[in-house]
């Protein structure tokens, strides 16, 4: 299994990752804000479809290493907030939600759960991406799958964007050449 991701469509990519189990476990670290805020973004998760998913993104917070911020992300700094939909509700083995983008150009993030042994594989998949928004969010995902693989295994992530950057610059050429 590969860290990077693969693009499945031309629009669409995915992730596998191996994580520490059981499925509950995991499942957890997607839909609990405290757990979610140690990899991804803080927030609520309704746990329905039509469910609001709140997103507050705080990456300072995802590592206590220090981190280096570019300038094309400087926005971030301080943090960025947003809502997203549940379109499918399975637990603990299947969540799927909106992504947010501008109005009606919304993406879909499925993550998709199956036990392995005492471990569970993660599938992530993001849908609806433009070709614009590719290689961030392919950098972005593959950064914040690290963070959690190392969360959930009792290490230390690395600080996200200095992970982030040559990962982004990477996917462009890997989409560049698909």
């Amino acid at each position: 299994m590969s860290d990077y991701g693969t693009l499945i469509a031309a629009d669409t990519v995915r992730f596998e990752r191996l994580l520490p189990g059981p499925i509950e476990r995991v499942w957890s670290f997607l839909t609990e804000s405290d757990k979610r805020g140690l990899w991804l973004a803080r927030g609520a998760v309704e746990p329905r479809v039509g469910g609001q998913v709140e997103l507050n993104f705080l990456h300072s917070e995802l590592s206590p290493l220090p981190d280096e911020i570019p300038a094309k992300y400087k926005s971030l700094e301080k943090g960025a907030s947003s809502t997203a939909r549940v379109t499918r509700w399975e637990p603990p083995r299947l969540l799927a939600h909106s992504w947010p983008g501008p109005a009606g150009q919304e993406s879909e993030v499925t993550f998709e759960l199956t036990p392995r042994g005492e471990d569970v594989l993660l599938v992530l998949t993001h849908r609806r991406l433009g070709r614009d928004k590719m290689a961030s969010a392919a950098g972005g995902w593959h950064t914040h799958l690290g963070i959690l693989v190392d969360r959930m295994n009792g290490r230390v992530p690395q600080p996200f964007f200095i992970t982030h950057t040559p990962l982004e610059a990477e996917y462009e050429q890997r989409i560049a050449s698909a």
